[in-house]
């Protein structure tokens, strides 16, 4: 009887050990979350004949192409001090690129020749910035470039000859545009001026004729040029004019009148356009609602997107790049679990070929499922976000981790997120909400936000942590919250002003004095200032006000554990406040770790810092909400 009952007590201790093991969640390794990714940023080709790509060399990211005839790949740059910062290919199958050489703050702008596979500087710009706007068909060998050589503070635009090197001044700015928008044949045709705050939409039929103001608007009311309607002076722009949420329009260019409506959805504004060069028209438009959604409006394209969803089951998809014949489309799919695969997909033989992984050491399988959730705030609107739960976990009395975005005026989508991932396989619940002023949910509720970045902005978030209290969502004694740039703004405001409800606060390149961040601003943001006073706040007028929240001035507010990341180069960071900011705090006896990195901007470009900083928040955070790694 003894042995009977011994052997029953066995098996159960082994169901129930075999049981914990199947539920064992495996740590991911820091490195796999957050190493430079494997391949990335994949072009194609104007002629369909070469794929090109990011690839990590020596730490640094260089140009690979792949011969599609023959699949032989040869890494075209060899940079080990700074990475390829963007690049673009030419008719003449060359490409440009830039590289941002962060000690100097200086930007170097190169050729490469892929057939000869040489690469040769062309310029540099010290304290600038150059972006590509076009590159023309008919001049296979000039791109159309915006750049501030001239001035810091205005972007005047140049004919570049990729091969000499010679820069053609095309359209100086007399010191108020902001935006210009060329045709398919690069000649700029529409410009956007702006006073601050009021913004004119200028058009001229060709480069002979003077440009003439067609549309004036307050910035609230946007008009967004896409593209040109066929042959015709009509042009294509998502506007929100007379409308709540943005809309897809066509507009007379030569009187600025509205001709119609192509597609407009009540719920969201759109956010996303998908043109065709050679057919002159839409083919889609998307938007963010609990996931990215399209509506189609080409039915080749809605064809191609069917095939392409049948092969690539459950992952979202989009098109990042084509060839000039539109037979040849490079594709990414990802989902919430999966950072991204890249394909080359050719349309006329339906053929899906394979070109590589952002990250394949991540096994979607062992990561957790972004969940859409919405509250309503304590005045009564409605707030959306997500809300990530450990894998393997209740939804019930769980260490959170808040995340506020980092761009006041951007958003949270869904979709794969390193961070939250990392956090999520560490034990955490990983809040993000849209606060009010976020983007894609209509022009109402972007200016709910106006003026409120110390206000009802940061009782969204606060509204969000006490709905996950009062949901048993989240244990009340282990809440943390972790920001980037205005999100390192909310963190700091979160445990200054709200004393108890977080346990501690990690905070990238955050924003610590509105003054500062409104005075220092870079040469070329110049041109937007008034309008951040209206939407953030006058330094001037508001000043009782910007002071009242700049965290600067609140260090004895502060008790909170505290763990800072901070790169030397960042133009928007005040480098010496900061310091000074963190030594305050140290004479109060406020438990605060400051990482400064030299040679890296907002954003560490460096893999090893990366480590560094991500193996730092895991420790700092799992000594802080005491939960087991």
């Amino acid at each position: 009887m003894q042995g009977r009952l011994r052997s029953v007590f066995l098996l159960v201790f082994v169901l129930f050990f075999c049981a914990c093991k199947q539920n064992e969640v495996r740590q991911i390794p820091v490195a796999q979350f957050f190493k430079t990714p494997e391949k990335s940023f994949f072009k194609i080709s104007p002629d369909g004949k070469y794929i090109s790509y990011l690839k990590p060399y020596k730490d640094k990211q260089n140009i690979y192409v792949r011969t599609l005839a023959t699949g032989a790949e040869q890494m075209a740059t060899d940079f080990i001090d700074y990475s390829v910062k963007d690049y673009t290919w030419t008719f003449g199958n060359q490409i440009v690129f830039t590289q941002d050489i962060i000690a100097n703050d200086e930007f170097k702008v190169y050729t490469l020749d892929v057939q000869a596979a040489k690469y040769k500087s062309l310029f540099s710009l010290d304290k600038g910035r150059v972006r590509v706007l076009n590159r023309n068909r008919q001049q296979p060998d000039i791109i159309t470039v915006a750049m501030n050589k001239r001035d810091q503070v205005n972007f005047d635009v140049y004919h570049l000859n990729v091969k000499t090197g010679e820069l053609k001044p095309y359209l100086l700015n007399p010191g108020n545009i902001t935006k210009w928008y060329p045709d398919p044949n690069g000649r700029i045709r529409l410009v956007k001026v702006s006073d601050g705050v009021n913004e004119s939409l200028l058009f001229r039929p060709n480069d002979s004729a003077p440009f003439k103001t067609i549309i004036k608007n307050n910035f609230n009311d946007r008009v967004e040029p896409i593209a040109f309607a066929g042959e015709t002076d009509g042009f294509y722009a998502l506007s929100n004019v007379n409308r709540d949420k943005t809309a897809l329009i066509q507009i007379d260019a030569q009187t600025g009148q509205q001709e119609r409506v192509i597609y407009a959805n009540e719920h969201a504004d759109l956010m996303d356009v998908s043109y065709s060069k050679n057919k002159r028209r839409i083919e889609s438009v998307g938007w963010d609602a609990a996931r990215p959604e399209k509506h189609f409006l080409d039915e080749d394209m809605e064809k191609l997107h069917a095939n392409l969803a049948n092969k690539l089951k459950g992952n979202t998809i989009e098109i990042v790049d084509r060839d000039s014949s539109e037979n040849k489309f490079v594709v990414v799919s990802y989902t919430d679990k999966n950072p991204g695969s890249y394909y080359l997909y050719e349309k006329s033989t339906g053929q899906l070929t394979k070109l590589g992984d952002t990250n394949p050491d991540i096994s979607p399988a062992e990561l957790c499922d972004q969940k859409p959730i919405s509250f309503k705030a304590s005045d009564g609107l409605v707030l959306n976000g997500y809300l990530t739960i450990p894998k393997g976990k209740e939804m019930k009395n769980l260490p959170v981790v808040v995340m506020p975005h980092d761009n006041i005026w951007g958003r949270n989508s869904w979709g794969y997120d390193a961070e939250v991932q990392f956090l999520a396989n560490r034990g955490y619940a990983v809040f993000q909400v849209n606060y009010r002023g976020s983007a894609g949910y209509g022009k109402a509720f972007r200016k709910a936000g106006f003026k409120q970045v110390g206000g009802k902005i940061q009782q969204d978030i606060t509204d969000g942590v006490q709905w996950l209290i009062a949901n048993k969502i989240a244990n009340p004694k282990k809440i943390a919250i972790f920001g980037g740039g205005f999100g390192g703004f909310s963190a700091l405001y979160g445990v200054s002003f709200h004393q108890g409800m977080y346990n501690c606060a990690v905070v990238k390149y955050g924003l610590i004095n509105f003054f500062t961040y409104l005075k220092d601003a870079p040469p070329f943001f110049k041109p937007f200032l008034k309008m951040t006073y209206e939407m953030v706040g006058n330094p001037e007028t508001d000043a009782e006000e910007l002071r009242a929240i700049s965290p600067v001035f609140h260090t004895d507010k502060i008790k909170s554990p505290l763990l800072i990341f901070q790169g030397a180069k960042d133009p928007r960071a005040n480098i010496s406040e900061l310091n000074q900011f963190v030594r305050e705090l140290k004479k109060r006896n406020v438990p605060v770790t400051y990482r400064l990195k030299e040679n890296e901007r907002a954003y560490f470009k460096s893999e090893h810092n990366r480590m560094e900083m991500y193996t730092e928040i895991e420790t700092f955070l799992s000594n802080n909400l005491q939960v087991k790694r």
